[in-house]
């Protein structure tokens, strides 16, 4: 039998599902890698244990894949019918035996995997509607899947970090989160110095004009871990003088 294969063609996109089913294969190693009554134990998220992070990704799977479905099919299928609902689902999965919990993990990933294979070529450039309202070509599921599966890797704080995720997804991750930032103006007086930036990606990124910015500097792991929420690891600042001040705390991504 002849293995069956993506049907996109583009080859950026081929790129990005191959890092996706990458996150994918390494969230699983970090979940495989706890006992079951770790499961218990916190997450690197406020008032989640990982039994919520392996919920929310399994879940999130689901309501990722329910938006290819709705590119292949023109039936609209939205991710959640609301936000009440998808926290809701959180919360129930958490309370899910570890068998249960762990199949809702492997399940799901493998559905979606399935859906985004089987999307014909053209029904990559479909629109879909994000539970934020946003309308997006079905090729940005695999952005928006790449995201939650690398870092919540990492939140269920089992030895992963952002040093484990590849570079094309911090780089894109941090544009994300420092492209919210200026979008509702809580940059100012703010430049991240990424030191380790590859040849054409810009290495400094905020309120770069500024002449009173605070400047933090580090690796493109640790400034995107920084920026995310999770760690001031491996990170200095300057004040405007560039004199050493104390590490500040990263404005609100979501």
């Amino acid at each position: 039998m002849v293995a069956r294969k993506d049907q996109a063609t583009d080859p950026a996109l081929l790129d990005q599902l191959l890092q996706a089913r990458r996150g994918t294969a390494f969230f699983a190693r970090k979940l495989n890698e706890l006992r079951d009554a770790e499961l218990d134990g916190d997450s690197l998220l406020p008032g989640w244990t990982r039994r919520h992070v392996v919920s929310h990704i399994g879940y999130n799977a689901r309501a990722v894949a329910r938006l290819v479905e709705w590119a292949r099919t023109g039936v609209e299928t939205p991710m959640y019918p609301s936000v009440a609902v998808r926290n809701w689902e959180i919360e129930f999965g958490a309370t899910l035996s570890p068998i249960a919990l762990r199949n809702l993990f492997d399940h799901s990933a493998v559905h979606l995997n399935v859906e985004w294979r089987d999307l014909p070529d053209e029904a990559w450039s479909h629109e879909v509607k994000t539970i934020q309202g946003r309308t997006v070509p079905a090729s940005e599921t695999v952005w928006m899947r790449n995201r939650e599966i690398w870092v919540h890797a990492v939140d269920l704080n089992n030895g992963a970090s952002f040093a484990d995720i590849p570079r094309p997804v911090l780089s894109r991750l941090l544009g994300d989160i420092t492209g919210a930032w200026k979008a509702r103006g809580t940059d100012k007086d703010l430049v991240l110095q990424v030191t380790d930036a590859e040849p054409g990606v810009p290495s400094e990124l905020g309120d770069v004009d500024s002449p009173d910015a605070v400047r933090v500097t580090g690796s493109l792991g640790a400034v995107t871990a920084w920026a995310a929420g999770r760690s001031n690891d491996g990170l200095v600042a300057e004040g405007p003088d560039a004199s050493p001040v104390a590490v500040p705390a990263a404005p609100a991504w979501i």
